[in-house]
């Protein structure tokens, strides 16, 4: 047994055999797999060397022929403690674990990097030197390691947002709200716009995350549906068509002149598609570029309009609007959150989407 009593993989005590296995007096050397005896290799650690990496031939890509950090770590430990097994508990892993992490690391080097003796582990002088370096690679990834947690704490400190008008107004309130309370500390700034000009803010690097409410995912943006919303026609109380008895025709509606928002808009997309086989829609009345405009349009008796049902719920409530039933046509539409193509969001933006898929909205 070992004056400190460190048990190895294969059954031995620190300070009783070599890493790589020195035979006992009057046992005949073994031959090794590469040809050699084991007396052989003891030499050839006591020299530094060790049959494993050449220098010839070898390849191009690093990651091949340099140990990876976990092993670095642990061979400074060693050199910390003089021990395999205080080296061990160290860095969290078994004594056999370690000294198959050593082994491998020799090997990976070509050079015997420790000894064993009754006082416990030592570095070789090759393993001195190996150490020296392996210290360096260390103390390049904490920096490395200390850049890349202050590049997400300057991602996580804002969150950039683009939303159509509809989501803008009467969805994205209620998810920011959520999102405050699991992230106090990240400022949010909401930019909104048409679903033209939230993919052109995408892809423009102006926002981290959108949402629009078009027929499709725009030209180079991915998505996913988060909300449903219909169309409603809409109309103050005082027009004919608040009295009519039966549903609007599809023609009907495209002959006549509403108040519409301005193209490029969800709202003015899923309308132009829905109506283009029944002649398209006729001359706008007023076009408009956002949702409260368009609505004050309609309460004031403008005209009739098409709108979200989520942005007159509480004017048809109220009765300052009245809604007019469409037949034989589909006015639904889904809302969707979307990003850069090949650009899923991080940090905040991710969470953010997490909430909306939580909260459904119809």
């Amino acid at each position: 047994m070992s004056a400190n009593g460190e048990t190895r993989s294969d059954g031995t005590h620190d300070g009783g055999t070599p890493l790589t296995g020195t035979p006992t007096t009057g046992t005949p050397a073994k031959e090794t797999p590469s040809g050699g005896t084991a007396g052989a290799r003891a030499a050839d650690r006591r020299a530094g060397t060790y049959g494993g990496a050449h220098d010839e031939g070898a390849g191009p890509q690093l990651h091949h022929r340099v140990p990876d950090l976990g092993a670095l770590e642990l061979l400074l430990a060693v050199a910390r403690h003089g021990s395999l097994g205080a080296a061990a508990r160290e860095v969290g892993i078994t004594q056999p674990a370690a000294s198959s992490r050593i082994r491998s690391m020799e090997r990976q080097l070509g050079v015997a990097l420790v000894d064993r003796s009754p006082r416990g582990s030592r570095l070789t002088d090759a393993g001195a030197l190996v150490t020296d370096w392996a210290r360096r690679i260390v103390e390049a990834a904490e920096a490395f390691d200390a850049g890349a947690q202050a590049l997400r704490g300057r991602r996580d400190s804002r969150l950039r947002v683009a939303a159509s008008m509809t989501i803008a107004e009467y969805l994205l309130p209620g998810w920011l709200i959520a999102l405050r309370a699991e992230r106090p500390d990240t400022a949010v700034s909401l930019q909104a716009g048409n679903s033209a000009v939230v993919a052109e803010r995408l892809l423009g690097n102006e926002a981290d995350i959108g949402f629009v409410e078009g027929l499709a995912v725009p030209e180079g943006l991915d998505g996913v549906v988060v909300a449903h919303d219909r169309l409603a026609v809409v109309t103050a109380p005082s027009h004919p068509w608040a009295r009519r008895r039966g549903p609007l025709l599809p023609a009907e509606l495209a002959a006549t002149p509403l108040v519409l928002r301005e193209r490029g808009s969800g709202t003015r997309q899923v309308l132009d598609a829905a109506l283009s086989a029944h002649g398209g829609l006729a001359r706008p009345l007023l076009e408009l570029a956002s949702t409260t405009a368009v609505k004050a349009a309609a309460v004031s008796g403008a005209g009739p309009a098409v709108l979200s049902e989520l942005a007159v719920a509480e004017e048809l409530a109220s009765r300052r609007l009245v809604a007019v039933p469409v037949e034989g046509v589909r006015l639904s539409r889904d809302l969707r959150a979307v990003w850069p193509t090949g650009h899923r969001p991080t940090g905040p933006a991710r969470d953010l989407l997490s909430l909306t898929r939580a909260r459904p909205t119809g």
